[in-house]
């Protein structure tokens, strides 16, 4: 009987430890969540699994690049590819995890994606120059550190669904040329991810997203088409 209630009293005590460690790693989250908000704690551990092992690009980027390997993980894993996108980022908050999530993988590409969430304001307004400045400096860290830069332009929406009144087709188009500019006087390499997917006034084409901003399937099918062979010739340079 003494027996029987010691054992009964160390799996109380061993539940109520791994109680104890469950609530301590939510606090951990939650307090992540709270305090980092770049979001480091994201990739953490993904990237300390993956140190030292050879990568030829990461995307970086936000929802359209964080959705991407959730849709077709084997065009990631086939290439030696590694997604870095946070839904929601902008570029400001890319650009600080910039060290951690790309230069420290030591990539030998890094495929940076970014804009729509500074135009849609997620962080409070910004400049479109502003962005610029943002997308310039990664691409001016990435080559510091022998990483090949490859810009994006963004892809085409007039409709951002979780601020349904604006409208931000022309100042995708505004952002776009600048990204390209830039692309074309440091003679970066460049993917247009916008001219295919486009319709005349700027929205994504309805065949290629469900929701007027993200692609589906079909559409990420396109921009694979589109960019792995801008990767393939970046990696010869």
């Amino acid at each position: 009987m003494l027996k029987r209630f010691f054992i009964l009293i160390g799996v109380f005590s061993l539940s109520l430890l791994a109680c104890s460690q469950t609530q301590n790693n939510t606090e951990k989250v939650e307090e992540s969540k709270a305090t980092d908000w770049a979001q480091f704690y994201r990739y953490r551990d993904a990237n300390r699994q993956i140190a030292g092992q050879s990568i030829n690009a990461v995307f970086m980027g936000n929802s359209i690049t964080d959705f991407w390997i959730k849709n077709d993980s084997a065009f990631f894993i086939d290439n030696g590819y590694v997604d870095r996108g946070i839904s929601g980022q902008t570029s400001s908050e890319m650009l600080v995890r910039f060290r951690r999530d790309v230069i420290d993988l030591h990539p030998r590409v890094v495929v940076i994606l970014a804009g729509t969430n500074d135009i849609a304001g997620n962080n409070g307004k910004i400049e479109l120059s502003n962005v610029l400045g943002n997308i310039q400096s990664m691409c001016e860290l990435a080559k510091a550190n022998g990483i090949e830069p490859v810009l994006c332009s963004v892809l085409p929406s007039n409709y951002f669904f979780w601020i349904k009144e604006f409208k931000p087709a022309q100042a995708i188009r505004e952002l776009n040329a600048m990204i390209r500019e830039y692309a074309e006087k440091e003679e970066l390499a460049y993917v247009d991810y916008y001219t295919p997917m486009a319709t005349p006034d700027g929205e994504i084409k309805k065949e290629l997203s469900n929701d007027g901003c993200h692609p589906n399937a079909r559409g990420y099918e396109g921009m694979k088409a589109v960019v792995k062979g801008v990767i393939d010739t970046a990696l010869q340079r």
